[in-house]
């Protein structure tokens, strides 16, 4: 007989289940006297023991296992499939993608370009799509009006929008919505964000605003408020939510960093120094411990800002401005060996080795060839993307270049500004695809000299010199004007000397570029003469060509490459004067720009932010 171990029912071994209460039968517990003379369930339950009790219970664990390890394996089996799915797919598209190539339809990096464009929306409309996900039944919930039905089908076309990964279109049906309930905080909050972390934070402070209306004590829009009035230079104001938002949450990192930096950028250094040890406490990013060591590096305080500084470069190996704040450190401590080598890491993480805009401005007063006009609507996108870039708002101008380019796309001045604009913010892939763009337009020597020197740039930032040489030789091949041969000979030189070969070449190449350069541009040769001299060690050489180059046209590249070779030969205190020199008028980023970084550095830290109020 088998006992049921629900019921306690006796039933014969052949049933499956309980004929009492169809439970499945699990346990044997034992037999069943006839001489009882039928089922008593008193006697039956108090005939249970404890032990059985327990094998009953372990019975059923096991059968939940059993299941469960059954889903896993099936579970598995389906993941198994789909990446092999995914790996056919990808072959496919590997395929087209070679095919098209053979075809010449498709440039291989326009491909990789427009993909990792394509992808990185993706993931961020994925983001947002996640966040509201979370938050869309707190929304609904707050809904008081009468026309709930439209209100609740808005929030569904938005959700609909963001599956289908069109988040223009989840914004517009959001703030149709906001127009039916403009006391809901949640969306209020959820829209302001949502233009805040697209760089658009003059477009985010009204929702801020309506969201302290309603509720003061918004721990998040206090933040992102106080943040975007710092950036728009309302320091009052910012100071004023910045230190609300700290009362409310103590040991809130972007609480403490974010008024940290507003005290940083008002010089008040103590008060500065104090928050920002409290934030890399609760969360040690790179960019709010080097904002600390900024301002130990300021107050004096050498051995703090060395501490922190190495722990930046640790972490983050090609933080190029931590280099070159720990080299002026090292120089300051004398170790002029550490500081040398600190310095050489800095140029190799960001060598910017001539300032294009220069190029443009002595392009626009040669009488020879006139410059391609731009109209009058994508004028204004282009006067917006340069005041954003001149703002270091760098989402906000890619955006509104991407407008001007869409309105004329085929207007190589645009181009060729987008292209300098890429280059200037690190984005060398784009900085290539736009100057090879310029180059297939052929807008006449000038422009394609200027797109060729842009192109070997955005080249050799990624190391790809060889490839940089093989587009200056093609150039020096075409060229008639001395312009152009000088942007070939210099580009070239530049490159051979990166590469540590042919350096006798390199200087013949640099030299030819001096001898053909017009007044207005003979720094960069110069410069490139003298680097080259740095680069065989001859560094006397060096000071004098740099030196010249740098009375000709200071500029922050010139000046940090004049400082090594004076540094290289032995003048430290002179070395030392010429790198704070270059600091200054390089500026080193802003504060503004690292407060940027940080509040949109991660998900990790935007989730830690919304934390702060749950």
């Amino acid at each position: 007989m088998m006992f049921c171990q629900a019921c306690g029912a006796p039933n014969t071994d052949e049933l499956e289940f309980c004929g009492r209460c169809n439970q499945k039968l699990l346990v044997v517990s034992g037999g069943f006297s006839e001489e009882a003379g039928g089922f008593d369930e008193e006697q039956a339950e108090e005939s249970f023991s404890f032990d059985e009790h327990l094998l009953e219970r372990i019975s059923v664990l096991e059968e939940a296992v059993k299941r469960t390890a059954e889903t896993v394996r099936h579970l598995f089996t389906a993941l198994d499939k789909q990446e092999r799915n995914i790996l056919i797919n990808q072959s496919g598209l590997t395929t087209l993608r070679e095919l098209l190539e053979s075809k010449r339809v498709l440039d291989r990096d326009e491909w990789s370009e427009m993909w990792e464009a394509r992808m990185n929306s993706q993931l961020h409309t994925l983001e947002k799509r996640e966040r509201f996900v979370d938050v869309k039944e707190r929304i609904g919930a707050l809904y008081r009006g009468e026309r709930r039905p439209a209100f609740v089908r808005l929030l569904e076309e938005a959700e609909y929008a963001l599956f289908a990964f069109d988040p223009e279109r989840a914004r517009l049906a959001l703030e149709g919505a906001y127009e039916l309930d403009d006391a809901n905080y949640e969306l209020a909050y959820f829209i302001g964000e949502t233009h805040f972390n697209d760089g658009r934070g003059d477009r985010a402070l009204p929702y801020f605003r309506r969201v302290l209306e309603l509720r003061p004590d918004h721990y998040d829009a206090v933040v992102y408020s106080g943040v975007v009035h710092h950036e728009r230079g309302e320091t009052e104001r910012a100071e004023e939510l910045l230190r609300r938002a700290v009362h409310l949450e103590p040991d809130s990192f972007l609480a403490n960093f974010s008024l940290g930096a507003v005290y940083a950028d008002q010089g008040r250094l103590k008060q500065a120094v104090a928050l920002l040890e409290r934030a890399v406490e609760i969360d040690a990013i790179p960019q709010a411990r080097f904002m600390l060591s900024s301002c130990l590096y300021e107050m004096g305080k050498l051995t703090g800002a060395i501490r922190n500084l190495e722990l930046v470069v640790r972490h983050d190996p090609a933080y190029e401005e931590a280099h070159y704040l720990l080299g002026m450190a090292y120089l300051d401590r004398k170790w002029n060996r550490k500081a040398l080598d600190a310095f050489r890491q800095a140029e190799r993480l960001n060598p910017r080795k001539m300032r294009y805009q220069d190029l443009v401005r002595y392009l626009s007063g040669q009488e020879r060839g006139p410059l391609p006009e731009v109209g009058e609507e994508a004028g204004r996108w282009l006067e917006k993307a340069q005041r954003h870039l001149s703002r270091e708002n760098p989402a906000r101008a890619i955006s509104c270049y991407q407008e001007a380019i869409g309105l004329d796309p085929d207007n190589p001045m645009l181009l060729m500004s987008f292209a300098m604009a890429c280059l200037e913010l690190n984005r060398s892939r784009e900085s290539e695809a736009m100057a090879r763009r310029v180059i297939d337009l052929e807008p006449g020597e000038m422009l394609t000299a200027t797109a060729c020197a842009t192109l070997i740039e955005a080249l050799r930032t990624e190391g790809r010199f060889k490839e940089g040489n093989r587009v200056g030789q093609d150039l020096l091949e075409s060229s008639e004007s001395s312009f152009s041969k000088t942007i070939a000979y210099y580009e070239i030189a530049y490159n051979l000397a990166e590469m540590g070969e042919s350096l006798d070449q390199a200087l013949d190449y640099a030299r030819r570029a001096v001898d053909l350069a017009p007044e207005e541009l003979k720094q960069f040769p110069l410069a490139a003469v003298g680097w080259v001299h740095y680069k065989r060690r001859e560094f006397a050489e060096a000071v004098d060509y740099l030196s010249r180059s740098s009375e000709l046209g200071p500029s922050e590249t010139n000046l940090t490459k004049l400082g090594m070779a004076l540094l290289a030969a032995g003048e430290d205190e002179q070395a030392r004067g010429i790198f704070v020199k270059a600091r200054e008028i390089g500026g080193r980023g802003s504060i503004e720009q690292r407060m940027m970084e940080c509040l949109q550095d991660s998900t990790r830290l935007l989730a830690r932010v919304r934390q702060g109020s749950h």
